[in-house]
């Protein structure tokens, strides 16, 4: 496809990392805006994403260098070379990098883990959607090769020496299956947001309906050095989705336990994200006023006794 959006003389920006930074830029719009409406603080959102990219980033080489290391075992030089840094790396090793840390970030600033996470979600869900549209544009996470009309036909040099994705032949667009798939996740996650009835229920439906789509759409991928376990049975990213999943039905049976809390509460967890009893008792036209006369006396014993 086109590799780089700009390629003139000595001036090469490519598409991908341009894409990349418009993930971030739009998952951190939408990110505030949810936050808004639950009494998330811009800067505290701000200040998050600022260290959970570096994080998720670096986490993305992680499982990248790991997953290839019978390759990179034998040429440790080229960890750090500007072809590693370049790549785009494993989605769900940005992924896990970023949720230890966002756990670690919320016991911080004592804020509910649950709550924080269903505002980031859907942005998670939009910011894949536009990365592959970049992934597409290298030719990095192929497909297989297909007789579908629809398939695609890569034919840029580059790509291939880059990424390693077959010239020529017709393949199947896994980018932009994925891309789809997450884009469809994010819509139904922002229509779900204002209709869940428990913190949480929005980042749990993510996790398990972006492991589902990644699990089959791994069977249509092409690219070889994703890694794989058990023997070439499953691909490190389907091997992952399994543990999500099955992690997944270990909470739902928490959640079960504990499902007579309200919307907005942890167990454990100090919520300040909590919107304040007074601001509900106003919004609902509610107004507290004092007797006539001042305090009473049995207003002054009462608040003896607390």
């Amino acid at each position: 496809m086109h590799p780089f959006l700009i390629n003139i003389g000595p001036v090469h920006i490519p598409t991908y990392g341009t894409m990349l930074a418009l993930a971030f830029v739009s998952g951190i719009h939408i990110a505030i805006r949810l936050g808004r409406r639950v009494g998330v603080d811009s800067a505290l959102i701000l200040d998050f994403s600022s260290w959970a990219i570096v994080i998720a980033v670096v986490g993305a080489k992680v499982l990248m260098v790991l997953t290839m290391w019978s390759y990179y075992r034998d040429h440790l030089g080229e960890i750090f070379n500007y072809a590693t840094l370049r790549a785009a790396g494993a989605f769900y090793g940005g992924f896990l990098a970023a949720l230890f840390f966002t756990i670690y970030y919320v016991w911080a600033r004592k804020i509910s883990f649950w709550k924080f996470a269903d505002v980031v979600a859907p942005s998670v869900a939009l910011g894949t959607t536009v990365t592959r549209l970049g992934c597409f544009s290298a030719g990095c996470d192929y497909g297989k090769p297909t007789t579908a009309p629809w398939g695609v036909v890569f034919t840029n040099a580059f790509a291939h020496e880059a990424n390693g994705v077959p010239l020529g032949v017709r393949l199947h667009p896994t980018q932009l299956y994925e891309s789809l798939t997450t884009l469809a996740i994010f819509s139904l996650l922002l229509w779900w947001f204002p209709r869940r009835k428990r913190d949480g229920d929005v980042f749990l439906g993510y996790l398990g309906l972006y492991a589902v789509g990644r699990f089959f759409l791994e069977f249509l991928r092409g690219d070889e050095s994703r890694g794989f376990v058990f023997n070439h049975l499953l691909s490190t990213s389907q091997f992952i989705a399994l543990m999500v999943l099955a992690g997944l039905a270990v909470v739902f049976v928490w959640r079960r336990v504990h499902r007579g809390e309200e919307l907005g509460t942890v167990p454990g967890v100090s919520d300040r994200l909590r919107t304040p009893q007074a601001g509900n008792a106003a919004a609902k036209g509610v107004v507290a006023q004092m007797p006539r006369g001042g305090v009473t006396k049995g207003s002054q014993k009462a608040k003896s006794k607390m």
